[in-house]
């Protein structure tokens, strides 16, 4: 994965275990070896923002970006994951013309006005 966590780095730095990190920030030890081994498909930001509190340093000092060569591994020879694809159906119009659609429908009324004068 193209995306780095240096949470041993920063465990190292402040010379704290991963036991005392998982429990002053609130997750399982096994959720934070699985965060620090990168192998983690996402984190919360409120996760995150704890980790910093407990680390006393930035999101960038914990998670950094390397590029994945043409072979998929990123810079670090992790094996790299490619990311889901999404599927569109239909052309561009297709979906302008569903999305106008969908629109109309939020945007007029169901039934007639009960206040409006006969």
């Amino acid at each position: 994965m193209p995306i780095a966590v240096d949470i041993d780095v920063m465990l190292a730095r402040r010379k704290m275990s991963v036991g005392e990190l998982a429990d002053r920030v609130g997750i399982t030890p096994a959720n934070l070896a699985v965060l620090k081994n990168g192998r983690a498909r996402a984190v919360r930001f409120a996760t995150l923002a704890a980790l910093c509190e407990v680390l006393d340093c930035q999101p960038g000092d914990l998670l950094r970006w390397e590029p994945e060569d043409a072979a998929g591994a990123s810079a670090s020879g992790t094996a790299g994951q490619p990311l889901p694809q999404l599927a569109i159906a239909g052309t561009p119009a297709d979906c302008a013309a569903g999305a106008l659609r969908d629109r109309d429908q939020r945007t007029s009324p169901s039934r007639p006005d009960r206040h409006a004068s006969s």
